[in-house]
């Protein structure tokens, strides 16, 4: 067993021997002093020879240390470097004339590893070309969208020894790796504020002690980190104990070595500031390279520019708005003014009609019930609209903005605009059940009994309806805007000609928690009068109707990978009651 100045400095000339490239991980941090006395201990093992070059012994020595392989984590779908990220993955970028994982790749051969595995999830195919042209191995992991960066970590479980893990958003501007380590290790880099990042303590080892969040004056963990045999070992018995809680599926693999770091031993690798970068944002790559947003292949960029008539310098201020149930957002400004850009979202296109939307948005802006609309392309689905400042979504409490809302459906409803598209929530619902059951999807035990008594009651209601109008199609709540007494209807994604309860079905099913005598005591706010029992019968039956759908619909994005936490079961509590309501009125 060599000691770590033994260790460094017999490393370090094999290293020397094997390669002639700059590598930032190949220098023995030992005094003269120190390693004019270890040179001697070294000779005196028959590792060093009186030239002062490696023997086989000294090789045979390194063994232990020798690095067996590399992981690169490049599955998550990097939502905070939108929009660029709806296009490719953002290892895939190119920054200052290299693309971000083939630059780790060579950097980790160059070092004399050869064993490299890249674990993918989102965009997975745009990976596959690298086992060809590098030689690398991929590993798939479904659990991407449903779970963070420690189930990639676990996916590669079998292969963890003597490894390197990276993340393939970094770059490196010296080569960091090495084939030989002595013991498991974080990059680190220092920072006066390190808030955001996971920032560490140590000894005078450098033996990690503590892991915390946002600190001040520290170092804090960037950079390749590098498992030895036993700390794998231990590391992933921790992540198969803690796996199974629920509380561990947001968690990153960082999170969990925080938790338990007592019981590892693991240590700090400092490295000098402009050696390690990482991309979060867009401006972290803007900051780097200040070609990246001019010379970036993008087709989100050119239509913004195209729609707007600006240049790509006019765009500032880029920002990832939390995603919606269906699509991708970002707000930008381009000469001033703030926008958003909306990106449809995975499977959309099974469910969505855009040729319907841009119809429907067009119509919306000349009844003044939306102004924000500028630009929608009805084949690939991507928007772009104004965005208003200051803005909240509607409260269903507040009765005066219930009135509002309902009279701005009443306003479309009888508006006379006539699409050429139509929307039947209960056919729409039977072709997601269809999509379904060819997926193999595991669909509940009530499903087919609840579908059977919506099928009826949507027969009854067919036979009510005169003739369909313009509707929105998914009107509730979080798609108003309220502002001060302004209020916009946004979001006609689903927007088409069809049964007008169907938008009132909407507003109660998608999360009021009205209950059915509340529901039938907003109805004189919608028809202006007393509903009849008719309408009163119909409009529960809609409400239970457009709760089955959403049900449905959620359970199809569930199964794309798109988890849809308690919406999927509002919806089905919706079905459920207000169905059985109709039904006896029925």
């Amino acid at each position: 067993m060599l000691n770590k100045h033994q260790f460094e400095l017999l490393a370090a000339a094999v290293i020397s021997e094997q390669q002639t490239q700059k590598n930032a991980a190949a220098k023995p941090d030992i005094s003269a002093e120190s390693e004019s006395a270890t040179q001697k201990e070294l000779q005196n093992l028959g590792y060093l020879n009186e030239a002062g070059d490696v023997t086989e012994a000294g090789k045979n020595a390194l063994v232990p240390y020798r690095v067996d392989n590399a992981i690169i984590l490049a599955a998550g779908s990097a939502a905070r470097l939108a929009p660029l990220s709806f296009e490719k993955p953002k290892a895939m970028f190119k920054v200052r004339g290299e693309v971000l994982i083939e630059r780790m790749i060579r950097q980790l051969k160059e070092a004399g590893i050869e064993d490299i595995t890249i674990v993918v999830g989102y965009m997975k195919e745009a990976f596959f070309y690298l086992e060809e042209e590098f030689g690398v191995n991929i590993i798939v992991t479904p659990e991407y969208a449903t779970r963070n960066n420690h189930a990639s970590l676990y996916s590669a479980a079998n292969l963890l020894g003597n490894t390197y893990v990276c993340n393939s958003d970094e770059y490196y501007t010296e080569n960091v790796f090495s084939p030989y380590i002595y013991q498991p290790y974080l990059s680190a880099c220092f920072a006066e504020n390190a808030h955001g990042e996971y920032s560490l303590d140590s000894d005078s080892e450098n033996r990690i002690t503590n892991i915390f969040r946002d600190g001040d004056h520290c170092y804090f963990s960037r950079g390749p980190a590098y498992f030895d045999r036993d700390f794998s070992k231990q590391f992933l018995n921790i992540i198969s104990d803690e796996y199974s809680k629920p509380a561990t599926a947001d968690k990153l693999w960082d999170d969990l070595l925080m938790d338990h770091i007592n019981e590892l031993k693991v240590y700090m690798k400092p490295y000098d500031s402009g050696i390690i970068y990482e991309f979060d944002y867009l401006t972290d790559l803007t900051a780097f390279d200040q070609d990246f947003f001019e010379n970036v292949d993008s087709r989100i960029l050119d239509n913004i520019c195209t729609t707007l008539s600006c240049d790509r310098s006019d765009i500032t201020d880029v920002k990832p708005v939390k995603a919606g149930l269906t699509n991708l957002s970002t707000l930008f400004t381009a000469k001033g003014i703030h926008y958003i850009y909306r990106h449809p979202g995975n499977g959309t296109e099974e469910i969505v009609n855009r040729e319907a939307e841009a119809f429907a948005l067009n119509a919306a802006s000349e009844l003044g019930l939306d102004d924000t609309f500028l630009f929608e392309d009805p084949t690939e689905g991507w928007k772009i609209s104004r965005y208003i400042e200051g803005c909240s979504e509607l409260d269903y409490s507040n009765k005066e903005q219930v009135a509002k809302a309902l009279q701005m459906a009443r306003t479309l409803h009888t508006s006379g605009k006539k699409s050429p598209y139509s929307f039947d929530f209960y056919d729409e619902g039977m072709k997601i059940t269809a999509i379904l059951k060819n997926m193999s999807y595991p669909l509940p035990k009530d499903f087919d009994p609840l579908t059977a008594r919506i099928g009826s009651i949507a027969c009854k209601m067919k036979s009510e309806v005169s003739e369909p109008v313009l509707c929105h199609n998914d009107f509730y709540g979080p798609n108003f805007l309220v502002r001060g007494d302004e209020m916009r209807l946004i979001d006609w994604e689903y927007a088409a000609m069809g049964d007008p309860a169907c938008d009132i079905g909407n507003f109660v099913a998608q999360g009021s928690g009205y209950t059915v005598e509340q529901t039938l005591d907003l109805l004189p706010l919608y028809y202006g009068r007393e509903a009849t029992e008719t309408e009163k019968r119909h409009c529960l039956g809609a409400v239970g109707l457009v709760g089955w759908y959403w049900y449905v619909w959620a359970m199809y994005k569930e199964a794309m990978g798109n988890p849809m936490g308690e919406w999927l079961y509002i919806w089905y509590k919706a079905a459920k009651r207000f169905s059985s309501a109709a039904e006896q009125l029925y």
